[in-house]
């Protein structure tokens, strides 16, 4: 089932649906990730990655993004960096919406038999819940070079309130994160990247590709642009979002482009949170 399809079947199922406390949508979560992470142990390790993906989901890997589970498993199934016996991952934070239908989680991956220099890396997941399960709608790895320690667990991501899931807003709300996501790179093409990622991150946001581990909190993420100077030579805009019926967690899809025209970039995924649909959006992870 897509999501498209699975959103508009709420618009009508949803309204007897009582809101559920943060925190134990959030446990709802963390355990089902737990429960895919020990099923995908008796499955090669390409599948097992494949397997936390809804039908529709999307891989996004160096070479471009990949829609559907079938086609990732097919994709990583290709790549020799997923050869090993089995595969398992732990999250070391996670946070979801108000309306307790969306989340994300990220963590460390590991491929157990596979290269040393490949097996280990860090990922990121944006989930959404079906009627029956927790299924990753975005999902990215990134390799972590030997000798990096792990980060230690993180405060979750939890809304302010509650909130029964209730869909007359979504589509303003997609529409004002995709714009968030052009203002962003506007706004980088004037004061650069480095100030362009502070001025749209949360103090809790946390970059996957840190050169020495996760960079956790704007601060850190500030020392991975010390050698940008001057306006960004890249420009993005979101081609696809995912936002909570809350109006409070979303996820833009889309591609970046290098400003000369010449090939690079390649496709991303930003997980943005608010802690009211009446504050701007800023980024907790990416």
């Amino acid at each position: 089932m897509s999501f498209r399809y699975f959103l508009a079947a709420l618009v009508v199922i949803a309204a007897p649906v009582a809101a559920q406390a943060p925190h134990s949508a959030l446990d709802d979560l963390i355990k089902a990730e737990q429960q895919l992470s020990d099923k995908a142990a008796a499955l090669p390790p390409a599948e097992g990655i494949a397997s936390m993906l809804a039908d529709d989901g999307r891989l996004f890997t160096k070479q471009g993004m990949i829609k559907g589970r079938e086609a990732a498993a097919a994709d990583l199934a290709a790549n020799p960096i997923n050869k090993g016996t089995r595969v398992h991952w732990r999250s070391l934070r996670g946070g979801v919406s108000a309306d307790g239908q969306q989340g994300f989680t990220l963590g460390y991956l590991d491929v157990d038999g596979g290269d040393p220099q490949t097996a280990h890396r860090r990922y990121l997941a944006y989930w959404v819940r079906t009627a029956s399960e927790w299924r990753v709608a975005t999902l990215k790895q990134v390799i972590r070079p030997e000798g990096e320690a792990d980060a230690p667990a993180q405060s979750p991501a939890l809304p302010l309130r509650a909130a029964a899931p209730e869909h007359a807003r979504t589509a303003a709300f997609r529409t004002s994160l995709m714009a968030t996501e052009k203002a962003f790179s506007d706004r980088a093409q004037v004061v650069g990247l480095r100030q362009a990622f502070q001025e749209n991150g949360r103090e809790d946001a946390i970059h996957t590709w840190g050169e020495k581990g996760f960079s956790i909190g704007l601060k850190a993420i500030d020392a991975n642009f010390v050698e940008e100077t001057g306006p960004a030579k890249i420009n993005w805009s979101a081609d696809d979002a995912i936002v909570a019926s809350s109006g409070d967690l979303g996820v833009t899809i889309g591609n970046i482009r290098p400003n000369d025209g010449k090939p690079g970039g390649g496709a991303f995924f930003t997980i943005w949170m608010r802690d009211d649909p009446s504050q701007p959006w800023r980024y907790v992870a990416e």
